[in-house]
Order: C-alpha cells, then structure tokens, then sequence
C-alpha cells in the first residue's frame, strides 16, 4: 500500500457520498476521520494527481482573515 492509498481511498468514498466537495470540505473530513490527519498540499497533489477526480470548477470569497479566498471544487469522473 503506498503512502496516500488510504487518503485517495477515502476521498473518492467521501465524494461519493456526498458529490461534488471543495478542497477545504476534503480536507476537514480528512482530518476527523483519520487520526493523523492530511495538509493542504498532500490532498492538492492526490486530488491533481489521481485520474479518478476531476476539477468541477472554482468557488471564489472570503477568508476568515479577510483575504480573497479560490478554492476548487472536486468531483469523481464518471466510468
């Protein structure tokens, strides 16, 4: 098993429950689900890297800290 096997396992059931998901919604279910938790950069690299996800678009607005925010929204790519 390869070092984000669980990670991309996980992503693809969560986005199967749910559908489509930004980046930001991917990661704090990460973080609750699993005990040792994922960074920004290792779930953009799985989801950029991994054929089986597919950028459904962008989702622009505002960060807690008052910066202008873009998140990308993921979904599964159909069979």
């Amino acid at each position: 098993m390869g070092r984000c096997d669980r990670l991309r396992t996980e992503i693809a059931v969560y986005l199967e429950d749910v559908g489509d998901a930004n980046t930001l919604e991917i990661l704090d279910h990460l973080n609750t689900r699993f005990r040792w938790g994922a960074t920004m950069n290792q779930i953009g690299n799985v989801l950029a890297r991994d054929r089986r996800f597919s950028k459904a678009g962008y989702m622009e607005g505002l960060a807690d800290s008052g910066f202008r925010q873009r998140l990308c929204i993921w979904s599964l790519v159909a069979n």
